[in-house]
């Protein structure tokens, strides 16, 4: 027979889990945000230093050479950069995945280490 008291308790369990799971997603973003934010302004910081040190070069030798050390710490510095968000976006997707892990496994029948 249908308990409706159980069936409430399973939707209120649902609700919770899928309550707290879209708030860890929504903090997840907006880390994300903030690091892109902070690199964009500190990338932009990184231009303004360059264009001022730049415009006083006397020589194209300086010149050439001020350029090269700006683009290699470019380069550095984004690359690091794409790493940290890629990061950031796994663990993303591993806090969205996490509410479903456990019903996944258990319709289909295998565990964690059973998949691996």
């Amino acid at each position: 027979m249908f308990n409706f008291d159980e069936a409430n308790k399973k939707g209120k369990e649902a609700m919770d889990t899928m309550m707290k799971s879209y708030s860890e997603v929504a903090k997840g973003f907006q880390a994300i945000a903030a690091e892109a934010s902070e690199y964009s302004k500190k990338s932009f910081q990184d231009l303004t230093s360059f264009m001022e040190s730049l415009s006083g070069v006397k020589s194209v030798e300086t010149a050439l050479e001020l350029q090269s050390g700006y683009m290699k710490s470019s380069y550095e510095t984004f690359v690091s950069e794409a790493t940290k968000m890629s990061e950031m976006y796994a663990d993303l997707a591993k806090t969205v995945y996490k509410p479903y892990e456990a019903p996944i496994a258990k319709s289909t029948g295998m565990t964690m280490s059973t998949a691996a």
